[in-house]
């Protein structure tokens, strides 16, 4: 017997971006570029990302199951969740997929996919 999963992945359609933009042909690194690792100035399988109003990112750093939090120009990140190990304690995430931040609440949202669960 053949077992087939498929994951579909959506994504947000920023609708304020004018059709005639023209995008820099010279891209800046803004987070990470220090090889891949688990310190916070490195991201492993950066995955789902939030940018807030202050241009703060916040960063699904998928495969060091955790939440960074990178303010422009920075050298360095702020784990702001997870990055306790992977597991399924409350600070813990296993192989998180997408953040986003409730404006009202100011919390962050997490999918947490191995652990089959959205925690806030």
């Amino acid at each position: 017997m053949m077992v087939l999963f498929l994951f579909i992945r959506l994504f947000t359609v920023i609708s304020n971006i004018p059709l005639n933009v023209r995008w820099s042909r010279s891209g800046v690194t803004v987070a990470g570029g220090h090889g891949g690792g688990n310190t916070t100035d490195q991201l492993q399988y950066p995955y789902g990302l939030y940018l807030d109003n202050e241009q703060t990112i916040i960063i699904v750093d998928h495969e060091n199951h955790r939440i960074v939090q990178w303010i422009i120009n920075e050298a360095n990140g702020q784990v702001v969740a997870g990055g306790n190990g992977r597991g399924n304690r409350l600070d813990q995430l296993n192989y998180p997929t997408d953040v986003l931040v409730d404006k009202e609440t100011d919390n962050l949202i997490i999918a947490d996919f191995h652990n089959r669960r959205i925690v806030r």
